[in-house]
């Protein structure tokens, strides 16, 4: 049941980077999980070495900690394709 939350959260994540980021194509539903959970560690890990602490990654801190950390990961990812 914890994996499948961990899913949502991740679905849910990567949709409202993609969204911020104002992508020009929507990614699917393999995608959106797969940057919101990397873009979670992301963001969790950069808070982490830049001194703010851990952070619960279910709060409203950790969802806009996630976001930020999958809409910098979807930039690098941009940026690369662009190349």
């Amino acid at each position: 049941m914890y994996i499948l939350l961990w899913l949502l959260f991740g679905a849910f994540v990567g949709w409202l980077a993609s969204i911020v980021m104002t992508s020009n194509h929507r990614m699917g539903l393999g995608a959106n999980i797969i940057i919101g959970l990397v873009g979670s560690a992301l963001g969790m890990w950069l808070m982490d070495i830049f001194g703010f602490g851990t952070v619960d990654a279910f709060s409203v801190t950790g969802l806009l900690v996630s976001v930020g950390g999958a809409a910098l990961l979807i930039g690098v990812i941009t940026a690369f394709n662009r190349r």
